[in-house]
């Protein structure tokens, strides 16, 4: 479909030098007031770009354009035009929502250039919101083939009352795992408890998880119910197990075997109906060797065994996972985009923090990014270098036509073996593509090395 433009400007001149720049990007509609604007807003043709003038001689100004024109269309951009003396007046348009200003007298390359970006951007948001009617965010985001298996263990396991224990470097949604168990369990009806066994001082930890009587210790004024009581019916969920210490184990594999616990002070055992699913980033078998862990609490505690594999192990994850963060962090309902190209950035960095780290760069990104549209360059240089350095590019100084053929099997990896997404980002055709992926292939043969 023909994307649809409104300029708005006083000035015939100035309309007419915007029709004839704009023309070729798509329909151009004018409109010489605040009045005629809103009327062509309000109408059945939705634009997908408005241009407006800051300053009109009918006591409006181009304020209401982006007011109008955000209540008729969210998602339209709208770019204003101001004076270069009122830069401020279009900062405060651009703080209300604007996508853009520009500034007069024109730059004629300017205006053709945001013009395209605001298309763009209205595009991504429509093609976004398509794809999210379309399918239904999972708990657990993801389709990689150890994340899958993950699924299908949860699934299994979800209809017993069995202990799970959940390994994984940090970071990399242990705790949302046990909450998707949790929610698929009988027990869902229940009350889920996290603990951070890693935040809490062995002298502590007692208290905490067991409950006290009055009395019992220094400071303890009442009566106090542990976690594993509140927990009653539901699940227990003890992330970073590997740092508790022996007492603690010792209690732990007590209520493992008989499903009782004591509070501290107290004598009479209490009955509690709590599924226990742990979590550690140690290795617990080592743990066990060097004495730091009790080898029947660990059997206790694995029998059905969960393992979450870093994000650099499944890097076609990255993209669903940058849309659900993206979606989640969204600033006051809007419907943030994420380029192609920033998602390739961000599927060829490694991740040492894993999913949680990408969280909080997405989060951060979005908080910093006023239109909603993230690009490559709203990441930060470790991260937006990534694809550039993921390789090893132009380490040894490569010619130029190999660089390039380097350079499309870097994206081809990146976009996970899209051939046609590929050539898309490198703005080839796919024949094209496919003689610099060939020729990269038998490079590759010729040197005993499998082709990428």
């Amino acid at each position: 479909m023909t994307p649809r433009i409104l300029v708005v400007d006083d000035d015939p001149h100035a309309r007419g030098l915007l029709r004839r720049l704009l023309a070729p990007l798509g329909e151009v509609t004018e409109a010489a007031g605040v009045a005629e604007a809103e009327e062509v807003l309000r109408g059945a043709a939705k634009m997908d770009l408005v241009l407006t003038d800051m300053a009109m001689p009918d006591a409006q100004d181009g304020m209401k354009v982006l007011k109008t024109t955000q209540d008729a269309s969210p998602d339209t951009a709208v770019v204003v035009i101001t004076a270069f003396s009122n830069v401020e007046g279009a900062l405060d348009a651009i703080q209300q929502g604007a996508f853009d200003y520009l500034s007069k007298p024109f730059d004629v390359d300017a205006i053709v250039r945001v013009a395209r970006r605001g298309l763009e951007q209205k595009r991504l948001v429509e093609e976004n919101r398509t794809l999210r009617s379309q399918v239904k965010q999972p708990d657990l985001v993801g389709r990689s083939a150890g994340l899958l298996e993950v699924y299908k263990q949860v699934a299994r396991a979800a209809s017993t009352n069995v202990p799970v224990l959940i390994t994984g470097e940090t970071g990399t949604g242990k705790e949302q795992v046990a909450r998707s168990l949790h929610q698929r369990s009988l027990r869902s009806a229940g009350p889920f408890v996290p603990v951070d066994c890693g935040a809490i001082s062995e002298s502590l930890m007692e208290s905490e998880l067991f409950g006290h009587a009055k009395g019992a210790f220094t400071g303890a004024a009442g009566f106090r119910r542990g976690l594993f009581e509140e927990a009653n019916g539901g699940t227990l969920f003890l992330d970073e197990i590997g740092d508790v210490g022996p007492k603690i184990q010792s209690q732990l594999l007590r209520v493992l075997q008989e499903g009782t616990i004591r509070r501290v002070g107290e004598s009479t055992a209490v009955r509690v109906d709590v599924r226990v699913v742990a979590a550690t980033n140690k290795d617990l078998p080592h743990l066990v060797k060097e004495g730091r862990f009790r080898e029947d609490l660990l059997y206790r505690l694995d029998v059905v065994h969960l393992h979450l594999p870093p994000l650099r192990d499944r890097r076609g994850d990255i993209p669903a996972l940058v849309e659900h963060f993206a979606a989640l962090h969204a600033r006051g309902g809007a419907r943030p985009v994420v380029t192609e190209e920033a998602k390739a950035r961000l599927q060829a960095y490694d991740w040492p923090g894993n999913v949680r780290q990408l969280e909080n760069v997405v989060a951060r990104a979005l908080a910093l990014n006023v239109i909603g549209v993230l690009g490559p360059q709203d990441f930060p240089a470790p991260i937006g270098d990534a694809q550039a350095k993921a390789e090893g590019l132009f380490d040894d100084m490569p010619s130029l036509a190999e660089l390039s053929r380097r350079y499309a099997a870097h994206v081809l990896q990146a976009v996970g073996g899209n051939k046609s997404e590929a050539a898309r980002l490198l703005e080839v055709d796919r024949k094209t593509f496919y003689k610099l992926i060939e020729a990269a292939s038998a490079e590759a043969a010729a040197e005993g090395v499998p082709g990428k």
